[in-house]
């Protein structure tokens, strides 16, 4: 890695930059928690957050729909990453912006609250927490989805920032 992609992953955020994760982060915790407008499946909580078409990020719910695959909202972080930071061209090399950016994001997820999990497997990250539908299950996940997309537009900010799309403002449009 060159050494500007390493300043990037290290340097502090400005103010602005800090507003940016911290609307990301509120966003996605509004549009996953359900109370101020419908619930949103976790990748979908995360694609919309940056204005991202949601349709494929609905085979991330609950891990892959089955529950045996990786959590959702932390893929979706990655898939969000590619959408903004990858080149458009079907046969195009991976940007130094997406490489530089995954890598800092899978560093950065490792260390999101996982519970009990040894692992990211959506179902051994809720299983503990009880039915699936329950309070302590929905208060877990909704946490990642934010944490997640805090995450995401951190990893904007600092590899891809004329990149990076406004937050979706959440209103009653959003119902």
């Amino acid at each position: 890695m060159d050494e500007s992609r390493h300043d990037a992953g290290t340097r502090p955020l400005t103010s602005a930059e800090v507003d940016y994760v911290t609307r990301a982060r509120d966003t996605a915790f509004v549009l996953y928690e359900g109370v101020r407008v419908p619930h949103r499946s976790c990748g979908i909580a995360v694609a919309e957050t940056f204005g991202l078409p949601t349709r494929a990020y609905q085979a991330l719910r609950k891990g892959g729909i089955t529950g045996t695959g990786a959590c959702g909202a932390m893929r979706a972080g990655e898939q969000a990453l590619g959408e903004l930071l990858g080149d458009p061209d079907p046969a195009g090399a991976v940007t130094a912006a997406l490489r530089a950016a995954v890598v800092w994001y899978q560093d950065g997820a490792s260390r999101i609250d996982r519970g009990e999990s040894p692992d990211t497997i959506c179902n051994h990250l809720v299983r503990p927490l009880g039915d699936f539908a329950g309070v302590r299950r929905k208060a877990f996940c909704t946490n990642i989805a934010a944490e997640v997309a805090a995450l995401t537009a951190e990893a904007l900010c600092r590899f891809g920032p004329d990149l990076a799309p406004p937050i979706t403002t959440v209103s009653e449009e959003n119902r």
